[in-house]
């Protein structure tokens, strides 16, 4: 049986709890625990695939094909563990499951209620979710006090019953500065636990974020109105340096010593290990050079809608201690002649995206990239608008495009599958009231890459295992003219049926890929895309990428 610590929020929402979890479990794996961590949220949607990154920020994709929650990206990037479907869950999915099982009779004629049957189903998963682990980190979406979270808050009550003393609660809580009375206010965290434990949970932790530091006199206020111990009233600073400062802070305040003494686990742990997380740190902050980024897409204005990209840039200039600024475009501001906002950049990124919004202000921001030498990285939709400013301005075919844009283009370079071959060669026109959470490619899928190409250096291997989320694909029928014109496929499926890569060899350095290469970077080992492709900024920056020659 695994150990579970419960991680709720109180008082305001996007405190920290998807983080403060991912980084109390980096500190337990550091000394020798096998950790797991799963995101239950109480939306209806069955998952966020179908929201806009407006709503809820990105949607992270798991290697099984999980279409999840942007804070499994955060764990992914402070453990070594990796998710997968059991490591987010939703109402909508909860409900789904119970629906089901009622329409095939499995309650016997029960009349099927909240309580017990969808507690049930919450508490069956998370029991599956962390099978196998030493500590599972429950985190719970939402605040307390909404009513939507109910059934999730009712479901760890009774876990954490049936759990005992396997069971600790977390609560990550408020504890705000008021400059006109110049002192803390401690009434908010001492509301949002009574909440708390109107419901049946007494927290057995606090962590209170905070501007400054609580005095004693302030933890020991906080640990008398919540019944919470002194010494599990810790306070949770904003980070010094960078979101990775977060372990070792936790760590000075003594938390992971309250998990593993409050599951009598010290016998199974050495001493904590945060070296890497050091590390991490003094590249982050002892940098030795500076370069910027463009990044072109339709989501910039909310920083959530690109989380996993944009930490992949900073993890990308690590290893060369390369600061990464980066220049947050909007694609529709560059649907025009102007692109002069593009001047000065040391490099250029489209990322994936959907819709015909600003897909123009991509291809012009691509065609700036190729004619000037800038160097290029295109990530999924940013590879596919690569190959239809390639078609357009290299290949000669006026009017090219996807056929997510345009349907009756007569050059559709990129399109369904069933949209450029089918079993007689012909062209058959997609379904346009299919199931838009259903007709995805998606998950972790193998590459060869091509002998002698700057893919295959950059990764020093042949197969490469990546992550998928789209519909659309590159056309095969185009294949031929575009490798005459200079595009070198470099990436392609194992049977060789489906474009993954694209780069164009007379350029210092153009690549794009259908695949996410973000979602599998994290800040201990980089990735091979990100770290090529920010160095390669740098040296285009000083001056020593040649023309005519893509470097690694």
């Amino acid at each position: 049986m695994a150990s579970l610590v419960f991680v709720t929020g109180g008082v305001v929402s996007s405190l920290g709890k998807g983080l403060s979890a991912a980084a109390l479990a980096a500190i337990l794996e550091s000394r020798g625990l096998k950790v797991t961590l799963v995101k239950l949220d109480p939306y209806i949607n069955v998952d966020p695939g179908t929201m806009s990154p407006f709503q809820h920020g990105e949607v992270y994709v798991t290697d099984d094909g999980a279409e999840t929650d942007l804070d499994l990206g955060h764990y992914e990037r402070f453990v070594r563990t990796r998710m997968g479907q059991l490591n987010n869950c939703t109402s909508g999915r909860i409900y789904s499951n119970v629906i089901a099982k009622e329409r095939k009779g499995d309650y016997l004629g029960a009349t099927v209620q909240v309580i017990p049957h969808v507690t049930d189903e919450i508490k069956d998963w998370v029991r599956r979710a962390s099978e196998g682990y030493d500590v599972a980190m429950i985190e719970i979406g939402g605040t307390v006090g909404d009513i939507e979270s109910l059934p999730f808050l009712e479901a760890i009550r009774q876990l954490g019953v049936e759990y005992g003393k396997n069971a600790m609660f977390m609560h990550l809580t408020l504890v705000p500065y008021l400059r006109a009375a110049n002192e803390i206010k401690t009434k908010p965290t001492q509301h949002s636990v009574k909440e708390l434990r109107s419901i049946g949970i007494q927290p057995d932790i606090l962590l209170c974020r905070s501007e400054f530091e609580l005095t004693e006199a302030e933890r020991e206020k906080i640990a008398l109105f919540t019944n919470v111990p002194k010494k599990a009233v810790i306070t949770a600073l904003d980070a010094r340096n960078c979101i990775y400062d977060i372990p070792k802070m936790l760590f000075d305040e003594g938390l992971d010593d309250l998990i593993v003494e409050g599951f009598g686990l010290e016998d199974k742990v050495g001493e904590a290990n945060l070296d890497d997380w050091l590390e991490v740190v003094d590249r982050m902050v002892n940098t030795r050079h500076e370069v910027t980024v463009a990044m072109v897409g339709k989501y910039v204005e909310h920083h959530d809608a690109y989380k996993s990209l944009t930490e992949a840039l900073v993890h990308g200039g690590l290893r060369q201690r390369i600061k990464v600024n980066i220049l947050r475009l909007e694609s529709e501001d560059l649907d025009g002649n102007d692109l002069s906002m593009l001047e000065g950049v040391d490099a250029v990124l489209v990322p994936g995206g959907f819709g015909e919004r600003g897909f123009e202000g991509k291809v012009n921001a691509i065609r700036f990239a190729r004619e000037n030498g800038v160097p290029y990285l295109g990530i999924c939709y940013g590879m596919q608008a690569a190959a239809v400013e390639f078609a357009r301005s290299v290949c000669g075919l006026e009017g090219a495009n996807t056929t997510e844009i345009d349907p009756s283009t007569a050059h559709n370079v990129i399109g369904l599958i069933t949209e450029w071959v089918d079993a007689s060669g012909n062209v058959e026109h997609r379904d346009e009231k299919s199931d838009l959470g259903g007709t995805m490619r998606l998950g972790g899928q193998e590459c060869r890459l091509r002998e002698g190409s700057m893919a295959r250096r950059l990764y020093g291997q042949e197969i490469v295992r990546e992550r998928h989320r789209h519909r659309y694909e590159f056309n095969n029928r185009y294949r031929d003219v575009f490798q005459k014109n200079g595009m070198v496929l470099s990436g392609l499926s194992m049977d060789e049926t489906l474009v993954e890569i694209i780069e164009l060899p007379e350029h210092p350095w153009f690549l794009a890929c259908q695949f996410h290469p973000e979602f599998t970077s994290t800040p201990r080992d980089g990735h091979p895309l990100f770290t090529g492709f920010i160095e390669a900024a740098l040296r285009e920056q000083q001056g020593e990428l040649p023309r005519g020659v893509a470097q690694l």
